[in-house]
């Protein structure tokens, strides 16, 4: 499948508009319910400030990222149980091998809960050994706007909305672009029982 969007988008990072449709989002869903029945949802806190994240997260897959007084970095157990974290759904191992273009599997699945007011602050993802692996994320949920920038923090952005159902590859030169999530429309989806947004970031840390 090509990829799709309103006008270009950087070299390497392609959007996939609707690609999951509203049953294969309910699947999608049911199997993020097991995950988080297993590893609840809790709010990272800043290194440094302690602040807490506006989103509440939690991983599934052999490692998880996870952010503390120590750090930003990736470990195999939840920060709050100490429990291994849960497989990564079958339909996010098949959306990998189908669209990233890269070999071997995804260690790590972020889920990042967004209420109605959260958002992200631009960012890179940089906190994996294996950068040559792209960045794959669903949206589920309510729509959001989607900030993209270049590889240096200051540069010129853009916005793109995402939609329930639509996937995002980041990879090669926009591997390391800086993003973020600057708002949610609270309402634009019924798949989710209230408001809010799952996103679904899928990762391979270390190097094969």
């Amino acid at each position: 499948m090509s990829a799709r969007a309103p006008g270009p988008l950087p070299p390497g990072l392609h959007h996939y508009p609707l690609r999951l449709d509203p049953g294969e989002q309910a699947t999608l869903l049911q199997g993020i319910r097991d995950v988080v029945a297993k590893a609840p949802l809790y709010r990272p806190r800043m290194p440094g400030s302690g602040r807490q994240f506006s989103v509440r997260m939690t991983n599934c897959g052999a490692l998880g990222w996870v952010s503390d007084a120590g750090g930003y970095r990736y470990q195999p157990v939840h920060p709050e149980t100490g429990e291994p974290w849960p497989p990564i759904p079958d339909m996010l191992l098949a959306l990998w091998a189908e669209l990233s273009d890269y070999a071997h599997p995804p260690e790590a699945c972020l889920v990042n809960f967004y209420e109605a007011g959260a958002r992200m602050g631009l960012h890179q993802d940089k906190d994996e050994t294996d950068l040559d692996a792209p960045v794959l994320s669903v949206s589920l949920g309510d729509e959001a706007l989607f900030r993209i920038g270049g590889t240096e923090r200051g540069g010129p952005t853009r916005s793109l909305r995402l939609s329930s159902g639509d996937v995002l590859v980041m990879g090669g030169p926009s591997r390391l672009v800086f993003h973020g999530i600057d708002r949610i429309y609270p309402g634009t989806s019924t798949l989710l029982k209230g408001e809010g947004r799952i996103n679904l970031t899928l990762r391979r840390v270390t190097r094969p």
